[in-house]
């Protein structure tokens, strides 16, 4: 099982009262010192308020900031736990993150979710239709995705959808890795989420699940890639855990991320707030991820 950390970005108000620079400096000591220490990945949420209600503190926002940490990074593995698609065209999207595989030497993930968080729809002009159109939407934007990161001989991209499409549309320079970006989908829902996920997707994301629930819900996603003639084993299952959720540093931290392990989990990602005012926070983690049998670089 791979660890990965979610660099602090002020989401989750652990940079309220801060100034802007020292919070980014912040951002990019974490990034660094997860690099250092061995952890698979980095990611950041996608998100433009404070959770869980919107304040005037410091949120980052993903796409630059991931952009701005593959440069700073050398090994670890990047991505967003996820992005809202409807935030962006969907071929805007496949084409910033077919850029930012580049600039970090083929380390990007695309984390891809339906989206949640109405006040930031509405504040920033977005609308919030009903869940069945977020995810009807989240279908097509899959789709064209996937086409404009494909890596084959063709450089163009056609799809036409009821919420999304291309046309001839060219994506260079393609990304650096091979056959494309990978792509998590984000998200419980085993009636549509998983489907898509089975569908298009190089992993599942399963959203602040305990390892108990996990293993309630593997037999359901083995049964929506069976659907389709896929082999379950091709499509991993990673969580994100909710801080909150995860024991304090020691013997219990150990024993959920090995239950998680033991659960089959392929890679867990979590936010540790203090990690925005302390280097030990992320030590300790490393520490006790390596004592559940995780691993670590």
């Amino acid at each position: 099982m791979k660890i990965g950390v979610i660099v602090p970005q002020g989401w989750q108000g652990e940079y309220d009262g801060w100034e802007t620079q020292a919070a980014w400096k912040r951002t990019t000591e974490v990034a660094r010192q997860a690099d250092r220490l061995g952890f698979e990945s980095i990611w950041l949420f996608d998100h433009f308020h404070t959770v869980p209600r919107p304040t005037d503190e410091i949120t980052f926002e993903s796409f630059t900031s991931l952009a701005a940490l593959a440069a700073i990074t050398d090994r670890v593995r990047l991505g967003h736990i996820v992005i809202c698609t409807a935030f962006r065209n969907p071929a805007l999207t496949a084409k910033m993150i077919s850029t930012m595989d580049a600039i970090s030497g083929g380390r990007m993930e695309l984390g891809i979710g339906a989206g949640w968080k109405q006040d930031e729809w509405l504040a920033y002009g977005y609308g919030f239709p009903e869940t069945k159109e977020r995810l009807a939407r989240l279908g097509d934007d899959l789709e064209v995705i996937v086409r404009m990161l494909q890596t084959g001989r063709s450089t163009h991209a056609t799809y036409e959808g009821a919420y999304a499409h291309v046309r001839d549309a060219i994506n260079v320079p393609k990304p650096v890795q091979q056959p494309r970006v990978p792509i998590m989908v984000g998200g419980n829902g085993p009636n549509v989420t998983w489907r898509l996920a089975a569908r298009h997707a190089d992993e599942l994301n399963v959203d602040g699940m305990l390892p108990a629930d996990v293993l309630a819900a593997l037999p359901t996603i083995r049964a929506r890639c069976e659907e389709i003639g896929r082999d379950p084993a091709t499509l991993p299952v990673s969580v994100h855990i909710w801080s909150e959720r995860l024991p304090a540093a020691g013997a219990a931290r150990v024993e959920i991320l090995a239950a998680y392990r033991e659960a089959g989990v392929s890679r867990v990602m979590t936010l540790l707030k203090a990690t925005a005012t302390s280097d030990e926070t992320l030590e300790a983690f490393a520490a006790d991820a390596r004592a559940s049998g995780a691993a670590l670089a």
